[in-house]
């Protein structure tokens, strides 16, 4: 009789998060790197100017219009996309070498962005990050002080269409105003039920 294991190899995973602007991303990220030392994070490469509470390689890493483009056209991302005016982009090589070497890596990215990783990667686990509702997403946005009132009212239209977009992710995990620990306990959840799947999920890039 053949011995069965119960225990097959654990395979790494490439986790998306995703979500509007202004549901909490950063600081879930952040949350997660300071409590989970075994993750690797990708930073997305960016065109837009750095905030002055940014910091490069840490929140984005932001580039030049010009190196943006040379990686575009060496198919050197895993996806991009134009968003407010500026450009976005994931690279590939850093999710290849954490893969390789049997890390889980963490995606953060915009509902569009996680869109087009789906088309190519749909092996991925894709969370999206919501607010407890609507109104209070606007209420976080306004007090960012950040946004011109042209500026606010496209986002927070922006934002309504990509909430439509939750039936295509994986997960949805709700950001309570001053719950964050909620949350990332809820994706870490997450994480744990996907490592004991039967069928574990093969990323291919």
């Amino acid at each position: 009789m053949s011995e069965i294991n119960p225990q097959p190899a654990k395979k790494p995973l490439l986790i998306i998060l995703s979500g509007p602007s202004g549901v909490g991303k950063d600081a879930v990220l952040s949350y997660l790197k300071a409590s989970s030392p075994n993750f690797k994070f990708v930073c997305t490469n960016t065109t837009r100017p750095r905030r002055a509470n940014e910091k490069d390689n840490v929140d984005y890493h932001f580039v030049s219009p010009a190196e943006f483009q040379d990686l575009l056209s060496h198919n050197e991302l895993l996806e991009s996309a134009k968003v407010y005016q500026n450009w976005y982009g994931v690279p590939k090589e850093p999710i290849r070498q954490a893969l390789q070497q049997g890390h889980d890596i963490m995606v953060k990215v915009d509902v569009q962005g996680a869109a087009s990783i789906k088309k190519l990667v749909p092996q991925a686990v894709f969370i999206f990050l919501a607010p407890p509702s609507f109104e209070e997403l606007a209420s976080r946005l306004k007090q960012r002080y950040t946004e011109t009132p042209e500026s606010l009212a496209t986002r927070l239209q922006a934002c309504e269409s990509e909430m439509k977009q939750i039936p295509e992710f994986d997960y949805v995990v709700v950001n309570q105003r001053n719950q964050i620990e909620s949350a990332v306990n809820e994706i870490k959840a997450i994480i744990a039920a996907e490592k004991c799947r039967v069928r574990q999920r093969e990323i291919k890039l």
